[in-house]
């Protein structure tokens, strides 16, 4: 084969690597959005966060019983015997065997505002909890972006690879023909085997890499990748830096949840002091005692107004407020460092947005100046000034800037979803997924009363227990 014949093939498996390089994952076309919607569906994590929200919840509607009458019943049956001398020789034996029923009854009137600062904490918490489940929403679904990118990046590099492989070998049988013919010697064909084998290695590699990202897909989304196309368009990542900065500082959950935590410390030094004040409640009980197979009965009833407070309890009350005061002031601190490492992050994610374009422009110059490299090689081969080994080099360079612009452009939409991510704006209503948004407030609202089973509210509550319980 002469290397006019050659270099022609050469650049037709090169032209047939281009064009493989673009064609899809086979099965059905699947987008961006589509994965993104599943990885909210089926996520494990937002569920478990989802029954963390549902406990927070009932967090009210156990503070909130607190203000209701409480009843209690009680019921015994004793048995009692004694023994005593009454002179000598007499001694009396009595048994006798007693039931006691009751019924008690209390009802808190006044406590100075404590449960009321209780329930108001309580419900601060809930809001702070829904915050924290934004948060987790967030990384599932830059999991689910980063699983997405790097499927579609490990892909194309194993096409790239499998293209190159082809080419080497055609390189190599090119080489072993010359041989023969005595045009180069056994050093050609040595660098041409020893080639094979680095692009076999490097296709090995590279499938590893496609299989590990394809489980990595599969959970953060919950299945196998089908055929992954790329995004038709950027996300819309708004203004400048400092735009996005107050943008996170308004509406990032990490932000609100640190807020809505400093309103609950506060709250409960409010409860600590509350502490030390009297509670006042109504009290109230009936009871019968029959005793079985005598005559004796009673039946005895109460009702009145009970006040109690704290007049010594070794220090405890004054270390509850001086330990809530601390909690109030860890959180003060926690909100300052948080709003110092949303800034920050906002500022790192736009940088590597920046330098990831940078990057992807440069990889594009490349590309162009590797395929030019590349096409002259290939007539200076013709013309008997370079080696096939020179072409199957600039060759290479030319795959190797493809496979750096496949990589930079997967990067550059995790970049910029990455920038939605930290100012809070990469949740499952921002991005307008085909999903059925979670009401975070559905389940509150059906138990912020503390309903009783036997009410309508109860059993349409019951109703949503079951429904979860079959998830």
């Amino acid at each position: 084969m002469t290397v006019s014949g050659m270099t022609g093939r050469l650049a037709g498996i090169l032209l047939w690597a281009a064009a493989g390089a673009a064609v899809p994952m086979s099965g059905a076309a699947e987008t961006l959005g589509r994965a993104l919607a599943d990885a909210y569906e089926n996520s494990g994590l937002l569920e478990q966060n989802r029954a963390l929200l549902r406990a927070a919840d009932e967090d009210v509607a156990q503070t909130v019983s607190r203000l209701r009458p409480i009843v209690d019943w009680s019921a015994d049956v004793t048995h009692t015997a004694s023994r005593r001398r009454a002179g000598t020789p007499v001694t009396i034996e009595s048994h006798s065997t007693d039931l006691n029923l009751g019924l008690s009854a209390s009802l808190l009137l006044y406590d100075f505002g404590a449960t009321d600062l209780q329930i108001e904490a309580a419900k601060e918490n809930v809001l702070a909890t829904r915050q924290a489940l934004v948060g987790v929403e967030q990384q599932v679904l830059l999991r689910a972006v980063e699983a997405f990118m790097n499927v579609r990046r490990t892909s194309e590099v194993v096409a790239l690879r499998r293209n190159n492989l082809n080419l080497i070998r055609e390189q190599l049988r090119a080489a072993r023909d010359r041989f023969e013919v005595g045009e180069v010697t056994r050093t050609d064909v040595s660098q041409a085997e020893a080639r094979l084998a680095a692009a076999q290695s490097g296709l090995a590699a590279a499938e590893g890499d496609l299989a590990r990202a394809k489980e990595e897909f599969t959970a953060a989304v919950g299945r196998r990748p089908g055929g992954l196309v790329p995004p038709r368009r950027m996300p819309d990542i708004g203004g400048s830096v400092e735009d996005a900065k107050a943008r996170a500082m308004q509406r990032h959950p990490d932000m609100r949840r640190a807020r809505r935590d400093v309103t609950v410390a506060e709250l409960n030094v409010r409860v600590a002091e509350a502490a030390r004040r009297p509670t006042i409640n109504l009290t109230g009980r009936i009871g019968a005692g029959e005793e079985l197979g005598g005559s004796d009965f009673s039946r005895t009833g109460s009702i009145g107004i009970q006040a109690t407070g704290p007049i010594y309890r070794g220090g405890r009350l004054s270390s509850l407020t001086r330990q809530a005061m601390a909690r109030r002031d860890a959180a003060r601190g926690s909100l300052h460092d948080t709003r110092l490492r949303i800034a920050r992050n906002v500022g790192n994610a736009y940088a590597s947005l920046r330098a990831t374009r940078a990057g992807i422009e440069a990889s594009r110059e490349a590309v162009r100046a590797a395929r030019v490299a590349f096409r002259g090689v290939r007539e200076e081969a013709n013309l008997g000034a370079r080696t096939t080994l020179d072409v199957l080099d600039a060759e290479q360079e030319l795959l190797n800037a493809r496979a750096d612009l496949i990589s930079a452009e997967a990067d550059l939409y995790i970049a910029a979803y990455a920038v939605l991510a930290a100012t809070g704006q990469l949740t499952a209503r921002d991005l307008n997924l085909d999903v059925q948004l979670y009401d975070a407030a559905a389940y509150y609202n059906l138990v912020k009363d503390a309903p009783l089973p036997s009410s309508e509210q109860g059993r349409k509550l019951d109703r949503v227990l079951r429904a979860l319980g079959k998830q």
